[in-house]
């Protein structure tokens, strides 16, 4: 290895490494010893190749010097040939255990990386949604990918760097002292020179690369927001495309100065590390001439100590900060294993029984819930601030009490912000409640296997979400069974067949990020084909025809009526035609209901319900006056009550 090599080595393992990292503790060190448990004889004979590499790499100077001794004592031509061919051979070996080491070394690591990667998104999937609705999602994808990875260094690189590094300085160190202990000495002394500017500049280096990464990630945070399609389209609304381009521009200025600071100080790093190797070469090269010609000391033994020194700086360069290393390495396992001991709030039950089969019913009693405080779903790494907020726990839902029975539909009207889709949310167990009880076939939902109360319950929200992927993939991940014949039925009964056959690629035609490659109904027509591929008992509509047009939501409508029948429905109204439809409505105010009956019935009462509706259908004459105009049958299908949405509380 070169001087020049020693010194990008040390370089990048500098820029890697965090700053100050605090030592990790002892439970941290057993469970990183239970992710390496079954990789150990990989470990083990990794450990073991650095070792025998080490010998090598210090054979070979040796050898070195022994052919020099044979030339100039004119020693025989199958003596020189005999240590040229034994080099070779040491050559060759050195090279295939480089190999050797190199897939042993991504096999240790790419199988970490699989082990941690897998164990995070499996624990993250069993999250709840309030941790999803706090979190940042680069903040969460970088455990999984930059952590990970800083984590998988301290076995495929670190391990096997600090023992090779070891065994190389030791040998070395024997060798060099057999063959000259005053050259070897002053050596050592030269030592500081090397390893002093390297951690000085390596600093200062770290600091700047620190810098151009934050740089970087903002800059490519504002094109993330630019160019995704609500960013763009905000953009082009309210935007001033000048200022835009002036404030990119600015962005992208910053990361190029960083940038040429950057390569400016690895060029003067680089260079001043190359020139004290060769400064202590120049004097190797001159004080053990000088005891050759004296007679002190052979010739080959000049030529090996040169060689030798690059075997002598290197690892002690490297150990110097091997610590730093093994920290950053273990700081990252820390930050992986931060994410694991987060709690999910909701989990399944050892006795967790199926849902019983047939017709179902759902009954809340005396439900009362409140939305988790973030220090109870969260971390503050992940949200990127200081300290967590722990404001939360005020009750949304204050002793509501209903029941759905087998096969009938119950419509929830209110307010903006009264609890409706806190309700359907705590139905499929997105969120569990904190006193009373949800039910569904008569067994209390916490009860409930995950993986039947999933195959029972469909729901379809007000911003129906689709995966960058294809029309099929989305569809097909309600039934991954289905047939193409089922795809088209349910996109038939959506009214959407039409438009997916009338598709570049039909079925297998890529929607876009979050489907912007469909118009607003389109995207939600396809959640609705999706609910009906899927066929569970139990339905959810929160606001499902809330961006149809006026045609679009009679055809959608006729495909729910086929959908809902014979299956327990909840619904979250947006058209008339949905509450009037209705078995029972239920008026939720403030969290609790304050009215339930039927259409009419809840006319009658003149209460809350009937507010709503009057205020719902005033109109405005010509003069401005309004009027309350009261749509009775003949009036038909026409708009009810706004449907809310009540969000989890703004931190």
């Amino acid at each position: 290895m070169s001087m020049e090599i020693t010194a990008w080595t040390q370089l990048h393992s500098v820029l890697n490494a965090q700053q100050d990292p605090r030592p990790p503790g002892r439970a941290t060190l057993r469970r990183i010893g239970a992710f390496a448990r079954p990789h150990r004889r990989r470990i083990a004979l990794f450990v073991l190749l650095g070792v025998a590499t080490a010998l090598l790499a210090v054979a070979t100077p040796v050898l070195a010097g022994s052919v020099v001794n044979a030339i100039v004592s004119d020693g025989t031509e199958t003596t020189v040939v005999r240590l040229a061919l034994l080099i070779a051979v040491i050559a060759v070996a050195e090279a295939a255990l480089g190999i050797l080491s190199r897939r042993l070394s991504a096999t240790l690591g790419e199988g970490l990386i699989l082990d941690l990667r897998t164990a995070v998104f499996d624990h993250v999937q069993r999250m709840p949604v309030a941790f999803f609705t706090r979190t940042r999602t680069g903040a969460l994808v970088s455990r999984l990918n930059n952590d990970v990875i800083g984590a998988q260094r301290a076995f495929s690189n670190t391990l096997s760097g600090v023992v090779s590094n070891l065994v190389t300085l030791l040998l070395t160190l024997a060798v060099m002292l057999t063959l000259s202990w005053q050259i070897t000495l002053l050596a050592l002394a030269l030592l500081p020179v090397f390893v002093i500017p390297a951690r000085r500049m390596g600093r200062r280096m770290a600091v700047m690369q620190r810098e151009a990464a934050t740089l970087n990630a903002a800059m490519g945070t504002r094109m993330t927001e630019r160019f995704s399609a609500p960013g763009a389209t905000l953009v082009k609304l309210f935007g001033r495309p000048e200022e835009e381009s002036a404030e990119f521009a600015e962005r992208a200025r910053r990361v190029r100065d960083i940038g040429v600071r950057t390569a400016t100080a690895q060029s003067a790093f680089i260079t001043a590390l190359t020139l004290v190797s060769a400064l202590a070469l120049a004097l190797v090269y001159g004080l053990g001439g000088f005891f050759a010609l004296r007679g002190a000391l052979e010739p080959g033994a000049v030529v090996s100590l040169a060689l030798l020194l690059t075997r002598l700086y290197a690892p002690l360069t490297a150990l110097a900060g091997a610590r730093v290393e093994v920290m950053s390495a273990l700081v990252s396992f820390e930050r992986v294993f931060e994410v694991l001991d987060l709690k999910p709030l909701i989990t399944e039950r050892p006795d967790a029984r199926e849902v019983p089969e047939g017709p179902v019913a759902v009954e809340f009693e005396d439900v009362r819930f409140g939305y988790p405080s973030a220090d109870k779903v969260s971390l503050a790494s992940l949200e990127e601030v200081a300290s967590l907020d722990t404001r939360g726990g005020d009750e949304v839902l204050r002793g509501v009490s209903f029941r759905a029975e087998p096969g009938r539909t119950v419509a929830l009207v209110g307010s903006s912000g009264a609890g409706k889709s806190t309700i359907a949310q705590l139905l499929p167990r997105l969120y569990d409640v904190d006193a009373g009880a949800v039910r569904v076939g008569g067994v209390d939902v916490r009860d409930l296997t995950a993986a039947s109360l999933r195959d029972t319950m469909g729901m379809v929200t007000q911003d129906g979400h689709l995966f960058h992927d294809t029309v099929r993939a989305n569809l097909l991940l309600a039934r991954p069974a289905a047939t193409d014949d089922d795809l088209w039925d349910a996109l038939r009964r959506a009214r959407l067949d039409d438009l997916v056959r009338s598709l570049p690629d039909g079925l297998d035609t890529v929607v876009g990020e979050r489907g912007y490659r469909l118009s607003g109904g389109e995207r939600q027509r396809m959640t609705i084909a999706r609910l009906l591929l899927a066929r569970q008992r139990v339905v959810i509509l929160d606001e499902a025809t809330a961006h149809l047009d006026n045609t679009s939501e009679a055809a959608v409508q006729e495909a729910l009526a086929e959908a809902l029948e014979g299956r327990t429905a909840v619904v979250i109204a947006h058209r008339l035609s949905t509450v009037r439809a209705a078995d029972q409505i239920l008026v939720v105010e403030a969290g609790r209901i304050v009215e339930r009956g039927t259409h009419d019935e809840l006319l009658a009462a003149g209460g809350r319900y009937a507010e709503l509706h009057r205020t719902q259908f005033a109109s405005r004459t010509p003069g401005g006056a309004v009027e309350a105009a009261e749509v009775g049958e003949a009036a038909g299908a026409v708009e009810a009550v706004e449907a809310e949405e009540v969000a989890e509380p703004a931190a």
